[in-house]
């Protein structure tokens, strides 16, 4: 039998338990990947938590979206892969598992000088970034300003807009600051004054656009005093207040659902990410790895900010 993390009840990460489920089957447009690693995201830890509200569990709710693994059997109609195909897997609960069948266009095939811990850390953080900006209209010329630059959201959205010719101004603390610069982005310390040496940062140029990824007072307040155009400032994490500031939100407790358009970016990021990276030009920071049996210690870990970096799980 397969093994996955699953929780019956809300609560703290001890809710999280291991246990025995059937071998998944490949339907129709499915196929079943053996899991070689899962990343852990924080919205794994809010819906754990009821902090990100879920219809009631009603039968053992299965844990995490990310992962990736190898090709192990085809549904009727799959072409796209094939068995052995090593694939990321982006938007499919239940990736904190041995096995998982996981519908074919959820999948993007990893190139060898891709791994399966790369891969699994795209999904989520990559799709939001990559969809965020792309909504955002960010483009070469821009000045873009991201808070908590330091996330994996953050690190993501700070590599495609280099790579599409913006300049990236990115908020975070001290420690982080070498990983920003290497990342190609000017580095900002948070906390009081963070306005003025943002201002000092741009230098006289105008920031054009503004992603949140931070959620805090001074972060929203400094892009509305810093960004003119409130249709180009936007957050991942206020989605429930965003529009008494006049901006936009992206998922992040939202009420309003994303675009079928920003639905497709999403899609389309995983692998455009893994191009990226097989090119060189998209680099992930790796924080702790755990057997899949710590979940639990994966969640306290996000839960306490003790590390920085994606952290995956290793069945």
């Amino acid at each position: 039998m397969a093994q996955a993390i699953v929780q019956t009840e809300i609560g703290g990460p001890e809710v999280l338990t291991l246990v025995e489920v059937p071998d998944p089957v490949a339907g129709a447009g499915e196929v079943v990947v053996r899991i070689e690693a899962a990343g852990v995201n924080p919205i794994d830890v809010k819906q754990r938590s009821g902090a990100r509200p879920l219809p009631p569990i009603v039968e053992p709710r299965h844990v995490g979206f990310d992962g990736a693994g190898v090709v192990t059997a085809l549904g009727s109609g799959v072409d796209a892969v094939a068995v052995g195909d090593r694939v990321a897997i982006r938007d499919t609960r239940g990736t904190y598992a041995t096995a998982l069948t996981v519908p074919a266009a959820h999948l993007a095939v990893l190139p060898d000088s891709v791994s399966t811990a790369q891969g699994a850390a795209l999904g989520i953080p990559a799709g939001t970034a990559y969809q965020s900006l792309k909504s955002l209209d960010v483009h070469a010329g821009d000045l873009l300003l991201v808070h908590a630059g330091s996330g994996a959201v953050g690190q993501a959205a700070i590599q495609f807009a280099v790579a599409w010719g913006a300049t990236v101004i990115a908020t975070g603390s001290p420690s982080s600051f070498d990983r920003l610069r290497a990342l190609g982005a000017i580095p900002v310390r948070y906390g009081d004054g963070l306005e003025e040496r943002i201002r000092e940062a741009a230098d006289g140029r105008p920031l054009t656009v503004a992603l949140d990824a931070a959620g805090t007072d001074e972060a929203i307040a400094s892009s509305l005093a810093l960004v003119e155009d409130r249709d180009r400032i936007a957050t991942i994490v206020r989605g429930p207040d965003a529009a008494s500031f006049g901006i936009r939100a992206f998922s992040g407790g939202s009420p309003d659902p994303l675009t079928a358009q920003e639905l497709a970016w999403r899609a389309e990021a995983l692998a455009a990410t893994i191009a990226l990276i097989a090119e060189g030009r998209f680099s992930v920071e790796f924080g702790p790895e755990l057997p899949l049996a710590e979940a639990a210690e994966a969640h306290r870990l996000i839960e306490d900010h003790s590390t920085r970096g994606k952290i995956v799980l290793r069945p």
